[in-house]
């Protein structure tokens, strides 16, 4: 079919097309089902008899009070997982993992992203990529590094969170078990690829 201009028209790319049939009425229903549960809490609220927009308001103060709060915290912990990286810290780290690791039948490539993951979800989704880019997604390497990341938590980040939101300085024994079952994950998620590839 020509255009005006006597050109073929652009077809659209799959991710650009509108959405038919289907997809449009799957699409209109996720908007719905977020404005139902939006009126249904407010309903809640005035049957109840609670100032609801006052306790909106309070809520969102008290979040902003906590994100005021841990702000610094999470800045530092930014930059400090900046500057391992741009060190090459964690490369160098890695190296010397490399023969225990190796030893566990973990992949090499998937010590860079067992040091940061704990520390921070942003620069262990950058380290996936690289793994990506490096061996592939489909290599043993590649799916060891993804089932990591979808059975581990970052770590250090959560807990600062969650305990700088209360004031709470000693955290007892959170750190190593939250450590000890990041390890688990990853080691049982090496074994399981490899187990299945």
């Amino acid at each position: 079919m020509q255009g005006a201009a006597g050109k073929r028209p652009i077809p659209f790319a799959p991710e650009l097309r509108p959405p038919v049939g289907r997809e449009r009425r799957r699409s209109h229903l996720g908007n719905y089902i977020v404005i139902a549960c939006a009126a249904g809490i407010i309903l809640f609220g005035l049957i109840r008899r609670v100032d609801v927009f006052g306790a909106f308001t309070e809520g969102a103060r008290e979040g902003l009070n906590t994100a005021f709060r841990i702000m610094p915290v999470l800045t530092a912990l930014t930059l400090c997982v900046s500057m391992l990286r741009a060190s090459g810290a964690i490369e160098a780290l890695g190296q010397a993992a490399a023969p225990v690791i190796a030893a566990v039948h973990i992949p090499p490539g998937t010590v860079p992203l067992m040091l940061i993951r704990p520390v921070s979800g942003s620069g262990a989704i950058a380290v996936l990529q690289s793994i990506f880019e490096s061996f592939g997604p489909d290599s043993t390497t590649g799916k060891a590094a993804s089932v990591m990341m979808g059975s581990t938590e970052t770590t250090f980040y959560t807990l600062t969170v969650y305990f700088g939101s209360i004031g709470l300085k000693k955290t007892g024994c959170a750190v190593p078990a939250a450590l000890t079952a990041d390890l688990t994950g990853m080691i049982v998620a090496a074994l399981t690829v490899n187990a299945f590839m």
